[in-house]
């Protein structure tokens, strides 16, 4: 298996790709991988894009002059942009990650614009997966579940695609010293200040030295089972007849399928009503308005409900 994902290549060739590089390993190795692929760099489709989070004061500054560099030396386009997310956490009393997380994409969506891409590669990986999975899973989120290799914001246009998902750490590691590759070292990674470093830095090691082996691959290889058996399922019942004209869940449809199937329903239909945080306990307690005799109503994370009326299912 190639460094890029072999599936989406199949079609990115007629296509122009933002490549988002935070002068870290992973995305210095991505930008390299598709630089160095001749079906991406000879159709001249690739812009570099980096977003300064000015969080780390001259260590910010110096991320964003080696990707200035790294771009240069491509001979390839760079869009950066520069964002005060500490006045974000302030004004918006947001958690950083959040606050850094939607900047990037607000980012990402003026650069695509700007420059005509129709979407932004990211450099997320086998074991961010990993992490991504254990932490949906402890959090009782419904369904072992991780990142999905392509995922559109609709409400942004925005497609944000990760080719590397399926190639380990120690991989990009050893990519990164073959092809002698200058990166930045984020220190602030190593402290355990933040759910995903914790889980990267304590937990992951920790189940690594309990089970005497190597994690990440078990852990991949139960999600790609899961994602498997989940296709199955959702082949087996037509979504669309479960629905009124309007979009709404018609009731008298999603009682006539199994409560298995009827999870997977409300499941998506929540995901397309882009209700987030969508749990294991929020699927159950949907799963209540089904029976006439129950609650007409729930409340839903955001401040908006799921209610049963006229036979019909919607959030509002």
């Amino acid at each position: 298996m190639g460094f890029l994902d072999a599936e989406w290549l199949e079609g990115a060739a007629s296509k122009r790709w933002l490549v988002a590089v935070s002068g870290g390993r992973d995305s210095v190795a991505l930008l390299d991988a598709c630089v160095g692929d001749g079906r991406l760099r000879d159709s001249n489709s690739l812009v570099v894009c980096h977003v300064n989070h000015g969080l780390r004061g001259k260590d910010s500054d110096g991320d964003e002059k080696l990707v200035r560099e790294l771009a240069e030396g491509y001979g390839l386009p760079i869009f950066v942009k520069r964002v005060n997310v500490s006045k974000i956490v302030e004004e918006e009393k947001k958690s950083v990650e959040l606050a850094a997380r939607e900047a990037r994409h607000e980012v990402f969506s003026v650069a695509c614009e700007r420059y005509g891409c129709d979407g932004v590669l990211l450099g997320h990986h086998a074991n961010d997966q990993v992490e991504t999975v254990l932490y949906h899973l402890l959090r009782g989120a419904a369904g072992l579940r991780g990142m999905q290799v392509e995922t559109f914001f609709a409400e942004k246009d925005l497609s944000l695609v990760r080719p590397m998902l399926h190639v380990r750490r120690r991989e990009i590691d050893a990519y990164v010293s073959r092809h002698g590759l200058s990166y930045r070292e984020d220190a602030s990674n190593a402290e355990s200040f933040a759910v995903r470093n914790r889980m990267r830095n304590e937990v992951l090691p920790l189940l690594r030295d309990v089970m005497g082996r190597e994690v990440v691959q078990a852990v991949l290889k139960s999600l790609k089972h899961a994602e498997e058996n989940e296709r199955f399922i959702q082949e087996t019942f037509d979504y669309a007849s479960m629905l009124d004209p309007q979009g709404r869940l018609y009731l008298p449809s999603v009682s006539e399928v199994p409560s298995v199937i009827q999870r997977r329903i409300l499941h998506r239909y929540l995901r397309e009503c882009k209700v987030g945080n969508i749990s294991h306990d929020l699927v159950e307690s949907a799963l209540g308005l089904i029976d006439s005799d129950r609650a007409a109503k729930i409340n839903l994370p955001g401040g908006r409900f799921l209610r049963r009326k006229e036979q019909r299912i919607f959030v509002e």
